[in-house]
């Protein structure tokens, strides 16, 4: 399979979100999210070393078209949540480290600090989840959020993943400090659609 001629949308919805790829001119308000996140995301610094980059809005720009670009040529899937109400951006997800002679891919998210704690990014993991299995043909998704990672686990274990191992010492921070990390998944066989 040549994952360029799949015909992927750019854009899907849950109940409350709108899903979709970056593009130009999104930098700004991934910018404005990051920064009010900021102390939110750089306490996971080995599994978030984006974070630790100066937020600036060229940075988020760049990022944001260089995701764009990846997203046509089927290297990687970030993608944005905005509230549909609105229209407010609410945080990153997408699907990384693509693997399409399986096909797998690795499910990764975060949510903007305002947004913590009311089940968005559940929702959006399930709906990529689902996006996966229907629109890519997976097989199988991972997660690899760090073991202290107490509400990233969380999301991932409600969207139906199931922890396969701890690695021990399988990320270092810049410091050095080993950090280990769990390995979540769902395979195509265990997958529940939500219209089921």
């Amino acid at each position: 399979m040549n994952p360029l001629l799949l015909d992927i949308p750019e854009q899907f919805e849950t109940e409350r979100l709108v899903i979709r790829c970056p593009r130009a001119g999104d930098g700004t308000i991934v910018q404005e999210g990051v920064v009010e996140t900021l102390a939110d995301l750089r306490a996971w610094p080995a599994s978030l070393p984006w974070a630790l980059v100066e937020p600036t809005v060229d940075a988020f720009e760049a990022f944001c078209r260089d995701g764009h670009a990846a997203y046509l040529l089927r290297q990687s899937l970030p993608m944005l949540l905005f509230l549909k109400s609105g229209n407010v951006y609410a945080g990153g997800s997408g699907m990384h480290h693509l693997d399409w002679s399986v096909p797998k891919f690795e499910v990764g998210y975060w949510c903007r600090k305002r947004f913590q704690g009311q089940g968005l990014i559940t929702e959006a993991v399930k709906a990529i989840t689902e996006f996966a299995f229907t629109a890519l043909d997976a097989r199988r998704l991972e997660s690899l959020p760090d073991a202290q990672n107490t509400a990233s686990r969380c999301v991932v274990e409600r969207a139906g993943y199931v922890l396969e191992g701890v690695m021990r010492h399988e990320r270092a921070t810049a410091q050095g400090e080993l950090r280990d990390t769990c390995l979540y998944a769902i395979t195509r066989d265990r997958f529940k659609p939500a219209s089921s």
